[in-house]
């Protein structure tokens, strides 16, 4: 089924263009028909085609949008005998910043009109945009001049691919009770399966499928695309905006990062319109075309999710392509242009092992109700770890217990909340599974390290060390005491020296003893100012103090001089 919204300006003919092709009236209120005025949205069907019909007036565009939104085509209409007008430019607008390139431009009235100046007009028009190359039919709702080869383009119109396994996410587009039945919403089907008895979520609850209709036939099943209307038991009383979707499947989201296009910068302030709902929204500008978006409720979104941002005071729209919907707390000064900086980086569909690797660890079923989904295998329950950012966790680990385990043998090794707090992970799960494949022990609960056995040549140096403690063995001593780079690292893991830099290494402790000698020197003060005051060489003073700026213990002041702050 391929579901089409009309669009285009109020009393162009759209209401009795559908008529005409399907003999159904897309009215549904008497203030509607009295009036010649369509209000809310109307939908009707003939053969595989089922049409959702918008207002025209500028007054209901949240109702237009409403329709428009979640349609997949379009039936774009202007009459012969009045031409391109405001609502016509106001529905381009909309339908191209959702991203909407197929449909049909219906000339109407052709009966009170040359159709061929308005057919003209509007093909310039719709130059540029999505619609740019759709077919032009002349018709008359009237006459029934031209409404073969509209249904024809129509037919001709490609739908969706189905996608019965997608997850379900049906944005309801209108709400009401049938007696003896209860609850009844309709909206539009985009992708996934709804069955009758299935379990779906609404709000902050769960609902169940009591019964599907999809073109006024009762269904077992709907598959997507397609209207349906959804018979629900159970739950709060649903309201247009509201999506029922698959639970567990889908996040529920305050914020989300964007990225808006449109010919300037949108308000702080605006409506944020997606699938058939129009919430009241914050923004906050992040780069020259990223924001963050705070809707005033919760909303079913995902990753690569298009939705629309509208000016409540002017008529001016923009896209909004969504790009993170997890996104981070930006709390220190400088986050937001680091964030944007990397939101310039984010293009195209959404990318499971580009978002892992940003993430570093990710439950996969959040990935996946995020928009990005993995295939990688869980490390750990459903934790997934970008590799990279896994094996250097695994090293610090290493490092972390070794440490504790060589400043006190003796010491019954690190409990595992204590490991999983060091190295700041979400779960004890990820710990156990990090220690596995390691040198580290379990025992008793905890993770310890043997210590390791430090060669002969060790005991020399601290020996040295006593009488200078900032002089570093060159590397013609260290190969004389059989101190290679396996042995060096060894007794590093021990805590029994420091390296600064390859061959360069001092006695535990040296780095901080420096820094207080070199915060007794008036400052600021030269390279060789400290190595006199150290009583050391170029050789160990340079990296020495290149640490001490890593660290944020020294800073340069210029070129040739550094201090240590107050």
């Amino acid at each position: 089924m391929l579901v089409i919204a009309t669009a285009g300006h109020v009393d162009h003919g759209k209401s009795s263009l559908l008529r005409a092709l399907t003999g159904m009236e897309p009215d549904r209120w008497e203030e509607e028909r009295r009036r010649g005025l369509t209000i809310d949205l109307g939908f009707v069907w003939t053969g595989g085609l089922a049409f959702v019909d918008v207002p025209g007036h500028e007054r209901f565009v949240a109702n237009m949008l409403a329709g428009v939104g979640p349609a997949p085509a379009v039936l774009f209409v202007v009459a012969a005998d009045a031409g391109w007008a405001v609502q016509s430019e106001e529905h381009l607008d909309i339908i191209d910043a959702l991203g909407i390139s197929c449909g049909v431009l219906a000339v109407t009235r052709a009966d009170l009109a040359d159709p061929a100046p308005a057919m003209a007009d509007c093909r310039e028009r719709l130059a540029g945009t999505g619609l740019a190359d759709v077919p032009v039919v002349a018709v008359s709702a009237v006459t029934g001049q031209g409404l073969p080869e509209l249904r024809a383009a129509l037919t001709a119109l490609a739908p969706p691919e189905p996608a019965p396994e997608a997850d379900v996410r049906l944005w309801i587009d209108r709400v009401f009770t049938v007696e003896g039945r209860g609850t009844v919403v309709t909206g539009t089907l985009g992708a996934g399966t709804i069955r009758t008895g299935d379990r779906l979520r609404l709000g902050s609850g769960d609902v169940r499928v009591r019964g599907l209709h999809s073109l006024q036939r009762a269904r077992d099943e709907v598959t997507g695309p397609a209207r349906v209307a959804v018979n629900l038991r159970g739950g709060d009383r649903p309201r247009r905006g509201d999506a029922l979707v698959a639970p567990g499947k889908w996040l529920d989201v305050t914020v989300a990062d964007i990225r808006f296009t449109g010919e300037d910068r949108p308000p702080e302030h605006v409506i944020w319109h997606i699938g058939t709902a129009a919430e009241p929204a914050r923004l906050r500008p992040l780069g020259d075309d990223t924001a963050r978006v705070t809707p005033a409720r919760r909303l079913p979104l995902r990753a690569g999710d298009r939705a629309l941002l509208r000016d409540p005071g002017s008529r001016r729209v923009w896209r909004a392509d969504v790009l993170d919907v997890r996104p981070p707390e930006l709390r220190r000064r400088g986050a937001a242009k680091a964030r944007a900086a990397e939101l310039a980086g984010l293009r195209g569909a959404p990318d499971g092992t580009a978002e892992l690797r940003r993430r570093g660890l990710a439950r996969r079923g959040e990935l996946a109700a995020m928009g990005a989904p993995v295939t990688i295998e869980p490390v750990a329950g459903e934790w997934v770890a970008d590799p990279a950012h896994w094996e250097a966790l695994r090293v610090r680990l290493v490092e972390i217990v070794t440490a504790r385990t060589a400043r006190d043998p003796a010491d019954p090794g690190m409990a595992v909340e204590e490991v999983r707090q060091a190295l700041g992970l979400p779960d004890l799960a990820l710990v156990r599974a990090l220690a596995e494949g390691t040198t580290l022990r379990r025992v008793r609960g905890r993770l310890t390290a043997a210590p390791p056995a430090l060669a002969p040549g060790i005991g020399e140096l601290r020996r040295g060390w006593a009488a200078e403690p900032f002089a570093a063995p060159d590397a013609d001593r260290l190969a004389a005491l059989g101190l290679d780079a396996r042995a060096l690292a060894a007794a590093e893991a021990a805590g029994a020296l420091v390296r600064l830099a390859p061959g360069v290494v001092l006695p535990p402790g040296a780095v901080e003893a420096a820094a207080g000698v070199l915060a007794r020197l008036p400052q600021p003060f030269t390279a060789a100012d400290a190595r006199v005051a150290l009583g050391t060489s170029r050789r160990v003073v340079i990296p020495l103090l290149e640490h001490l700026d890593r660290v944020g213990v020294t800073r340069r002041t210029d070129t040739s001089l550094r201090e240590i702050p107050s």
